[in-house]
C-alpha cells in the first residue's frame, strides 16, 4: 500500500519526528508499505536528528512569500505531489490550523487520516490576554468544524478523546522507539528529565520541587535534556533557589538511551502533554517515573503506586515527597522499575504499528 505523510519537517529533535522515524520504518520493513513524506522548507533530506528508513521517499515543498503567496504555493504544491504519487492513503501530521483544511483542498477520493500529536492545551500560554484568548477560541471552533471531514481522526490517549466530539475518532498511542537489552542499574544518584525548555514542560515547577528536598538528598543530581530557552530564566531560577550545583542543563541528545541508562528516576513536570513519549522511553530502561497527572497522557501510561507515581497537577510538595521516597528506597526503585519495564511492552512498535496497518487495510 502507498502511504503519503504530510508534515512540516522531519529533521528536528521533537517527539513527532521520533515517532515518525519509528513508525514509518516498521510500516516499510514489517508490513511492506511504500512511504512518502511531504515536508515544508526542509534544508536537508539526509541531515536528520533521528534515523529514518532509507526507503522513505521525501518530497520537500518550498513555500514562502506573503500569506496569499504562501497558501497558494502550499495548496498547488501538495496537489501536484498527490497527483504524482497517487497514494492509497494520506496521513496528516501537522498540528497547525492549515492542516485542517486539507480534506477541503484534496477532496474525498483518497482517505485522509489526521494524527493529532498534541493536546489543544498547547494553544494556551501563560498570562494569555483577552485578544489572544478570542483568537484561540476561534481557532478551536475552526478545528472542531473541519476535523469531521477527515476519514479518521487519531489521538494518542483516552484523555485526548475528551477534547474532540467526533464520530471519526480513534485512539492509537505512540510506539516505543527502543527497548534496550540492558536496563538501568538504578544505583546512580541521577534524576533525568527530557524535553525542550518551554511553558508546557514546566521546568520551573520541577526546580521548585527539587528545592524542597531534604538535606540528605543534596548529593543527587538533576539532568535536563532539551532545547534551551533563555527567556525562561531557568538557570537564574536554579541559582535563586540555591540548587545550581545539583542541576545540569543539556542540549538535545541524539543518544538519549545512554543517558536513560545512567539514571535512576525519571521526572515529568509538564503542565499538559499530548502523550508523554519520554515516560515510556524511561520505563523501557526499568526506570520508575514521578509525573504530574496532567492532561493528557501520564495516566494512560503510569499505573500509580505500581510502576511510578502520578501527582495531582501542580502539587509540588507531594511531587517532592514521592521523589524523595524513590531516592531513599533503592528496593522500591527496583520493584517499580521492574513493573515499569514489563508494563511498557504494550507500546512496542510491533504492537502499536499493527493497529495502523489494520486501520489502513480497513480504509483501502
Amino acid at each position: 500500500m502507498k502511504l503519503l505523510y504530510i508534515t512540516n519537517a522531519i529533521d528536528g529533535s521533537g517527539g513527532l519526528e521520533r515517532v515518525l522515524s519509528v513508525k514509518t520504518k516498521v510500516l516499510i520493513e514489517n508490513f511492506g508499505h511504500e512511504v512518502h513524506i511531504i515536508t515544508l522548507n526542509q534544508k536537508s533530506k539526509t541531515d536528520l536528528f533521528f534515523p529514518f528508513s532509507e526507503k522513505i521517499i521525501q518530497h520537500n515543498l518550498e513555500v514562502s512569500g506573503n500569506t496569499v503567496q504562501y497558501i497558494s504555493k502550499y495548496i498547488s504544491g501538495i496537489k501536484k505531489i498527490v497527483s504524482e504519487v497517487k497514494p492509497n492513503i494520506i496521513l496528516v501530521c501537522d498540528d497547525g490550523l492549515k492542516a485542517f483544511f486539507l480534506p477541503k483542498i484534496l477532496g474525498n477520493e483518497i482517505p485522509i487520516v489526521y494524527e493529532r500529536h498534541v493536546s489543544k492545551l498547547i494553544e494556551i500560554s501563560e498570562n494569555q490576554g483577552f485578544i489572544k484568548s478570542i483568537f484561540t477560541k476561534l481557532k478551536f471552533t475552526l478545528m472542531d468544524f473541519f476535523a469531521k471531514d477527515f476519514t479518521k481522526f487519531i489521538v494518542l490517549t483516552e484523555g485526548n478523546k475528551n477534547e474532540w466530539k467526533l464520530r471519526n475518532l480513534e485512539v492509537i498511542p505512540n510506539p516505543l522507539p527502543f527497548f534496550p537489552v540492558e536496563k538501568s542499574s538504578l544505583k546512580n544518584k541521577k534524576v533525568i528529565a527530557v524535553g525542550k525548555q518551554s511553558y508546557q514542560k514546566s521546568y520551573d515547577r520541577l526546580l521548585k520541587s527539587w528545592a524542597l528536598l531534604d538535606k540528605e538528598f543534596q548529593d543527587w543530581e538533576l539532568h535536563i535534556y532539551g532545547k534551551f530557552d533563555e527567556n525562561l530564566g531557568l538557570e537564574n531560577l536554579a541559582k535563586d533557589l540555591k540548587i545550581q550545583n545539583q542541576i545540569y542543563f543539556h542540549p538535545p541528545e541524539k543518544n538519549i538511551e545512554e543517558k536513560y541508562a545512567e539514571s535512576s528516576i525519571f521526572v515529568l513536570s509538564s503542565r499538559y502533554e499530548g502523550f508523554g513519549m519520554v515516560l515510556i522511553e524511561a520505563m523501557s530502561f526499568g526506570i520508575p517515573c514521578v509525573s504530574f497527572d496532567c492532561n493528557y497522557g501520564p495516566s494512560d501510561i503510569i499505573k500509580n503506586n505500581e510502576d511510578g507515581f502520578l501527582i495531582k497537577n501542580g502539587d509540588e510538595e507531594t511531587f517532592t515527597e514521592k521523589l524523595q521516597l524513590l531516592m531513599k528506597e533503592e528496593n522500591l526503585r527496583k520493584e517499580m522499575g521492574e513493573k515499569a519495564r514489563v508494563d511498557v511492552e504494550r507500546f512496542l512498535p510491533e504492537n502499536v504499528v499493527k493497529n495502523w496497518d489494520e486501520l489502513f487495510r480497513s480504509l483501502s
